[in-house]
């Protein structure tokens, strides 16, 4: 059993796939605690594998993000088997903190070692590195500078607050401008007002 947060149907909204149609499963739960997490981890149904693909099946995407929370403590070799079984591309978004299956087909790593204790990334590679930049932990940056991974993404933190979440924003470019490794993911979900 799967302790599932949500379901949902919608349009990926931030790394390398932003724009495209995925079905996003929510797992509840994580063994950090961001100040910065917008996920309510006390919304939680336990479903088996066979139900989590019988819902992600009735949404036309080929394209299934597994994302929390931290998946990582509850996703496993079978369910991403039944998954491919069913036509589905898998990707996981991750703080890094725990091994992974290897048969999943798009790792997104976003380590949060530079705001939370005992946050060690054990990944040693990843497609996209994703760090959540607030203007103020800038070292962590330099840390994962020569990672291994395909694409390097800043995100902009949302604070709930409009004219710090600006002032971060802007330092994000600024930060991409002089370091072009990195290149700037916005929470589209969040500017389009989207699931």
């Amino acid at each position: 059993m799967y302790p599932v947060n949500e379901i949902f149907y919608s349009l990926q909204g931030e790394g390398r796939w932003a724009g495209r149609p995925a079905v996003f499963v929510r797992f509840s739960g994580c063994n950090l605690r961001c100040a910065f997490c917008d996920t309510d981890h006390r919304l939680c149904e336990e479903m088996d594998a066979q139900s989590i693909v019988g819902e992600v099946e009735r949404h036309a995407t080929d394209f299934v993000v597994l994302t929390g929370g931290e998946p990582s403590l509850y996703v496993d070799a079978p369910l991403i088997e039944m998954l491919h079984d069913a036509g589905k591309s898998i990707a996981i978004e991750t703080n890094g903190t725990h091994m992974l299956p290897d048969n999943i087909d798009w790792i997104t790593l976003s380590p949060k070692d530079g705001y939370v204790d005992n946050a060690e990334v054990v990944l040693e590679c990843a497609n996209e590195l994703k760090l959540v930049f607030d203007g103020t932990h800038t070292e962590a940056i330099g840390r994962y500078a020569d990672f291994d991974a395909e694409y390097f993404y800043l995100q902009p933190c949302d604070t709930g607050n409009v004219e710090r979440n600006r002032a971060i924003t802007a330092a994000a470019v600024d930060y991409c401008l002089e370091h072009p490794q990195w290149s700037l993911s916005l929470q589209q979900q969040k500017i389009l007002n989207i699931k």
